[in-house]
């Protein structure tokens, strides 16, 4: 099975998100440097973070997320984010009426059938778990791998937590990666187990 990584940029306080939802200047760094991350142009990042980054997101075959974000992203039109094959949505309700059958989109009950699945569908390519609530739920399962944040040089003071609900102690290693990028840190821990 490929690992299973719960990652997203944060602020340094903690958070993905402020309290209406907004990711604020979390994902500035997407966008601020000169080397194109994607094919859309949209996303130019520094080099020292494409040297990172664009490795990491070739090896990704399927991103769980909540159903929360699929809502707010509008479930991306049915199309996986960042070329990714497969998305898998925790959630207790069905697809949305009128939801495409065909789109690689997965509705699963739980997080631990989320992670079957989506490891299913990766094989031994890796399976990324979008921080926050359901981020929080597969770390407290003792279901990820590891951790990888892009730390963003902003304080929300509040919001939405990249650990989600976690109210446990887990242990990490030391980071194994720690690279400077441009107004970004990019940090990598593997999961004690």
């Amino acid at each position: 099975m490929g690992t299973v990584v719960l990652y997203s940029s944060v602020s340094v306080d903690g958070f993905v998100a402020d309290e209406n939802d907004q990711p604020g200047p979390l994902f500035d760094w997407l966008t601020s440097g000169d080397v194109p991350l994607d094919d859309s142009g949209a996303l130019k990042v520094s080099q020292t973070s494409y040297d990172y980054i664009r490795p990491y997101w070739d090896r990704i075959a399927v991103t769980v997320v909540g159903r929360h974000v699929f809502d707010l992203t509008d479930g991306w039109n049915g199309t996986p984010p960042s070329g990714i094959d497969h998305v898998v949505v925790v959630t207790h309700r069905p697809a949305p009426e009128g939801w495409d059958a065909e789109a690689p989109f997965h509705f699963v009950d739980g997080v631990e059938a989320a992670v079957a699945k989506a490891q299913e569908l990766a094989g031994e390519r890796v399976v990324e778990v979008a921080a926050g609530d359901v981020g929080g739920q597969v770390l407290a399962a003792g279901l990820v791998d590891e951790v990888r944040m892009d730390v963003v040089p902003v304080v929300f003071g509040s919001g939405k937590r990249y650990f989600g609900p976690v109210d446990a102690q887990h242990l990490l290693e030391d980071p194994d990666v720690v690279i400077q990028g441009d107004r970004v840190l990019h940090l990598r821990y593997r999961v004690r187990r």
